[in-house]
């Protein structure tokens, strides 16, 4: 954590207004109250209070924030514990479970592979499965629920996967999915035979739904560059960039490390859940399960904010970096999810009101965001609320990281947002 002038004298009455009962008024309210007045270094002092109180309260039960300029780290923000109710508190290597935010490593594994001209975004896919070469779309439902398919109208593209827009879905935030597996359960064993099991639910190239897109792409990835994705991750990504926390397996070290996932309850309070357990594995997925800490992700994302190199590592041309944050689904909209399971997601929308596309690996505002970022900002998030944002106009990198459930978490949300307009404040106050 960065030290600044008088910061025992904001942390001590922070925790006495805490301990006095004031977590009547919001956090954020608090926070505010402890605001020194002058520049950069009081507004960073904003943002410990607003971390230090929501962890005292339990809105999250630990929080790992971390923010760059191209002039390297200007915020580091640890507070709270790995897990409640006796945890080890949190470390600025604590280990989080980080679900999605792996799919920006596959995509940019990916467009290496573009790069070498291993891959085109504009080809069909290598037909790998009938799921992608064969692709049959859920046309509906007949009277008796039997799921009516039929052959897709045209090829899925490479482009299409990385943008979310081949077809492909998460049963988590498409009810339509839902029912289609809940259908075919009931078929007799021949006629089960005669569904596909994956099935897109629209047609190649005619809207925006996330789902398993990037699953299929670390499939391809493995194919055309003839390495495990594991192996291939730490042999073209990880290793170069000193990402030695971030991998699919975890050692018994940094195992002793990890944050403890959190459910929030009905009543708002957070319940630790048991520790997930780990096997050993021979096949990884593109979308899915690996694990990070807050500084190999910032390492990561400023390598691409820097148009694709850090501390003279090239990982990207800056031509291919600057492909990755442009619209690439033209008027398509992307962004908002309804939910299927509120245990495990609430409904998604960060940026209400505001248009929203999909690059090749992040969702774009297109319009300034309510807590500072620019429009053309690139973001998304895992499961666990972890998150990460990059604003090539104001030329920033930030991730927060916290392990609760449900994804779009409203407490973890509203943390989030302070520490992205602490962030935006002390950047204007230094200007």
């Amino acid at each position: 954590m960065v030290d600044f002038p008088n910061r025992r004298a904001v942390l001590r009455s922070t925790a006495k207004l805490a301990l006095a009962g004031s977590l009547g008024r919001s956090y954020e309210a608090i926070a505010r109250a402890q605001e020194p007045a002058g520049g950069g270094a009081g507004r960073l002092h904003h943002i410990d209070a607003v971390l230090r109180v929501a962890t005292t309260a339990e809105e999250v039960p630990g929080v790992v924030a971390l923010a760059a300029t191209d002039n390297g780290i200007v915020y580091e923000g640890i507070f709270g514990r790995r897990r409640l109710r006796g945890g080890a508190a949190m470390t600025r290597d604590t280990v989080f479970r980080v679900a999605s935010m792996i799919k920006l490593i596959t995509t940019v594994a990916t467009l290496q592979l573009v790069e070498q001209e291993k891959l085109s975004l504009e080809a069909p896919v290598p037909d790998i499965d009938p799921a992608l070469g064969t692709p049959q779309v859920l046309e509906g439902f007949d009277a008796a629920g039997i799921p009516q398919l039929r052959p897709a109208k045209g090829p899925i593209l490479l482009r299409h996967l990385l943008t979310h827009t081949a077809g492909f879905t998460y049963r988590l935030w498409d009810a339509k999915a839902v029912r289609y597996v809940k259908a075919i359960q009931l078929l007799r064993s021949v006629d089960k035979g005669k569904a596909s099991r994956e099935p897109l639910m629209f047609d190649p190239g005619e809207r925006w739904q996330y789902g398993a897109n990037i699953d299929w792409v670390g499939r391809i990835v493995e194919l055309i560059s003839g390495e495990r994705l594991d192996v291939y991750f730490r042999k073209h990504i990880l290793g170069p960039l000193g990402m030695n926390d971030t991998a699919f397996v975890i050692s018994s070290q940094q195992r002793a490390r990890e944050a403890s996932v959190h459910q929030r309850e009905p009543d708002g309070s957070l319940t630790p859940q048991p520790t997930e357990r780990q096997t050993a594995r021979q096949t990884f997925s593109g979308g899915g399960g690996i694990y990070s800490t807050g500084q190999d992700y910032l390492t990561f994302i400023r390598m691409l904010l820097q148009g694709g190199s850090i501390d003279g590592v090239r990982i990207l041309r800056p031509d291919t970096v600057a492909l990755m944050g442009r619209n690439q689904i033209g008027k398509i909209e992307a962004g908002v999810l309804k939910t299927t399971a509120p245990a495990l997601s609430n409904d998604v929308d960060f940026f209400p009101g505001i248009s929203l596309k999909w690059g090749f690996g992040h969702m774009i505002n297109t319009q300034a965001g309510p807590d500072g970022r620019s429009a053309g900002s690139l973001t998304w998030g895992g499961l666990f609320n972890t998150y990460y944002w990059i604003d090539p106009k104001r030329r920033v990198a930030a991730v927060f990281m916290t392990q609760v459930l449900p994804f779009a978490d409203d407490r973890a949300l509203r943390v989030y947002r302070q520490f992205e307009r602490g962030i935006y404040a002390t950047m204007k106050a230094d200007r």
